[in-house]
């Protein structure tokens, strides 16, 4: 099981290598998941590009060393993954509060980042009130009690009816996480606004929706493509909140051509 210790925070992590390119696409994963989401995607890519799949602090099977208070928490292990692994260029491709991980790592180091792909994220996720009724209820009752209404955004009806095997795994990836990981992440996503740095991305950048999601609907995701220069917006129909699990086909069609668009996407199937 591949670990690393990253400025004092041990992250478990999966490197996919692959020939015919020398950039990476490094997967950032959502509140209360690990990387696991991304087994899909990674199956159907594998061999064409170099991936990374990491659990982010406080997540999976990673530390959450001094404690997660804000996104540079994050952002900081990912700018240390990206020099642990010695990668000068990456595409970065973050769900939900990991396409605002994407977004810190942009705004602090743009000269690593080639492209992102912000998939059912935004530049600024809920309310204060919101994100504080959440921590309320999460630090008295556990993520037990917001399990169902969350696992009721991350997938369409149609999942919740016909794929109860995959739902009751979702939600035990859910509820298991570490408490302290969990909410300070929320802490970090109540917090962050990422509104006046995506008018700055000057990366290529895709903004991916599921049209279903109830967490980052389309609208949502939609303005902050209208705030990044040249983003390109797409919907996947019959998707929520987490396209890369309910979707796979769907999301890789879409990450192999935006891939294949960038100036070494020629090289991406070399």
């Amino acid at each position: 099981m591949p670990f690393a210790s990253i400025g004092g925070v041990t992250l478990h992590h999966r490197y996919i290598e692959a020939t015919g390119t020398s950039r990476p696409i490094i997967f950032i994963n959502s509140l209360g998941t690990d990387f696991r989401i991304w087994d899909d995607v990674v199956a159907r890519l594998e061999g064409e590009m170099p991936m990374l799949v990491y659990d982010k602090r406080g997540h999976g099977l990673s530390d959450i060393g001094s404690g997660v208070r804000s996104i540079g928490d994050h952002v900081d292990d990912l700018s240390a993954l990206v020099d642990h692994f010695g990668f000068e260029k990456v595409v970065l491709c973050g769900l939900s509060v990991g396409g605002m991980i994407a977004q810190g790592l942009y705004a602090r180091r743009p000269e690593c980042v080639e492209a992102l792909i912000l998939s059912d994220t935004a530049h600024k996720i809920g309310t204060a009130e919101s994100w504080n009724s959440r921590i309320a209820t999460v630090e008295r009752d556990g993520i037990e009690a917001i399990a169902d209404g969350v696992l009721k955004v991350w997938f369409t009806p149609d999942f919740h009816a016909n794929r109860a095997a995959d739902l009751a795994g979702c939600r035990n990836m859910l509820t298991r996480q570490a408490l302290p990981g969990y909410i300070g992440t929320c802490i970090a996503v109540r917090d962050a606004d990422f509104t006046d740095s995506a008018r700055r991305i000057a990366a290529p950048t895709l903004c991916i929706v599921g049209d279903q999601d109830g967490s980052t609907p389309p609208d949502l995701v939609r303005a902050l493509a209208e705030f990044i220069p040249a983003a390109r917006f797409e919907v996947i129909r019959g998707a929520a909140h987490i396209p890369c699990i309910e979707r796979p086909d769907a999301l890789v069609t879409l990450i192999r051509d935006f891939v294949a668009s960038l100036p070494e996407g020629k090289h991406a199937h070399g």
